[in-house]
């Protein structure tokens, strides 16, 4: 089936970039441009002559000077916006209200009444918004939650997530900005929370976190570990870092066995399972997650399927993340539910 907008038939998604930030340029992007269903066609800046810079290293045709101007143009039909956090709230809203689908980086958010209210937006102007989680449209993930549920493992005992990395030398960076949702549990705890959601298919009961504030870094989290809590006993341990050694991996734990992925959240997609003395590598093929993630939601505009990820799950989502840093400030366990 074709995307009819107007008596115009479409093939593919077409794409519009609000900002040149790094991970649009990386990552995303590239991803959009490898995919089946997608074509990228713009990007904006506040600058023109960033816009057309940038236009031109990543083979974009069309730049412009302003956010407004891109929403403005109808041959765009989904943005992407890599904005800083804070901004990803008025952004949607405004790219909603021209009717342009959304694919939003992580966290969609600051909070749950934000992520409520741009929802409320995106039904009522009758367009799709999706929370760019990348690794969660690997086939690998979808594998290891049927061998979950499947017994593969026995009974889950818990989880542990980890995702840090070292940028504490740039101090301009815009995650070091308290007020723009800044911190290493926005920037990268929201992956093993987020993982443990998916794998479990629930939501916690509470959360108690442990982080480290630098001063020289805007007072952000710029280290954080916690323990959140879910039914029957199970909990995610998981730590986060922006100046620390860097690891992003996960380990299931069940009564009989254990699921491990060394590369949970970004690199080879293979994964082990361990029992006992023994150890099976399931070697899966390396596609691109955000290639994966841009024809996803290209089905779901063009196709009608519905989105891979509620939008009650989206707003679950930044519920649970956000618990964890009033946590981590609060120095007291929060209570979700």
């Amino acid at each position: 089936m074709k995307y009819s907008k107007g008596v115009e038939l479409l093939e593919k998604l077409r794409w519009g970039i609000l900002g040149t930030a790094s991970i649009g340029k990386r990552s995303v992007i590239p991803g959009i441009q490898e995919s089946t269903s997608n074509e990228v066609v713009a990007v904006a800046s506040r600058s023109m002559e960033k816009a057309s810079d940038f236009a031109k290293e990543v083979g974009i045709p069309h730049a412009y000077g302003s956010y407004e101007e891109l929403l403005a143009d109808p041959e765009i039909d989904a943005v992407y916006i890599p904005l800083p956090n804070h901004l990803h709230k008025p952004w949607t809203i405004k790219a909603a209200q021209a009717g342009k689908h959304i694919l939003c980086e992580k966290p969609i958010a600051l909070n749950a009444d934000e992520a409520k209210e741009m929802v409320t937006v995106c039904k009522e102007e009758n367009v799709l918004l999706a929370e760019a989680y990348m690794y969660r449209h690997q086939p690998r993930y979808e594998e290891i939650k049927s061998r979950i549920q499947a017994g593969e493992i026995g009974d889950i005992r818990g989880i542990h997530g980890v995702f840090t990395f070292n940028n504490a030398t740039d101090f301009e960076n815009i995650r070091y900005t308290k007020e723009w949702g800044g911190g290493s549990i926005y920037d990268v705890g929201c992956y093993p929370i987020s993982a443990a959601r998916l794998l479990l298919d629930e939501e916690p009961l509470a959360v108690t976190t442990q982080a480290f504030f630098s001063q020289k870094h805007g007072g952000v989290d710029m280290m954080a570990s916690g323990l959140m809590e879910f039914s029957n006993g199970v909990a995610l341990t998981f730590d986060c870092s922006m100046w620390a050694s860097g690891r992003n991996e996960l380990e299931i734990l069940g009564s009989d066995g254990r699921i491990i992925l060394k590369n949970a959240f970004l690199g080879d997609q293979t994964y082990q399972i361990v029992k006992g003395d023994k150890i099976e590598t399931i070697q899966q093929e390396n596609k691109n997650p955000y290639a994966l993630q841009a024809d996803d939601f290209a089905t779901s505009v063009l196709n009608g399927k519905p989105l891979k990820f509620s939008y009650e799950n989206l707003i679950a989502g930044i519920k649970s993340v956000k618990a964890a840093l009033d946590s981590a400030e609060k120095n007291e366990r929060i209570i979700l539910s």
